[in-house]
């Protein structure tokens, strides 16, 4: 019975726990930024660093229920191309 729970552990919880973790690519964050109507330009490094770190900032943008992993890889993204950045991305421009 002990091996049947480890089995199942293997074969279930294994794969979720390499795909909770996979690295994004840099596509899929800005298309994710896109989606929620994000551009780095929009505010300055410091702001997103507000953002990420308040939960009612998080819950106003709606990014509460974004697995960490992928909350911290949008943050890092947004912060590349914030407004004060050397490489400020800009809606329309």
């Amino acid at each position: 019975m002990k091996n049947l729970y480890i089995i199942y552990f293997l074969f279930i919880f294994t794969p979720l726990l390499v795909f909770a973790q996979q690295e994004h690519s840099s596509s899929d964050i800005e298309a994710l930024a896109k989606k929620f109507n994000l551009y780095g330009g929009q505010k300055a490094t410091i702001q997103w660093e507000r953002v990420f770190s308040s939960p009612r900032h998080l819950k106003r943008y709606k990014l509460e229920k974004l697995p960490i992993s992928t909350r911290l890889a949008l943050k890092k993204y947004l912060i590349e191309h914030a407004a004060d950045s050397e490489q400020p991305i800009i809606p329309g421009l």
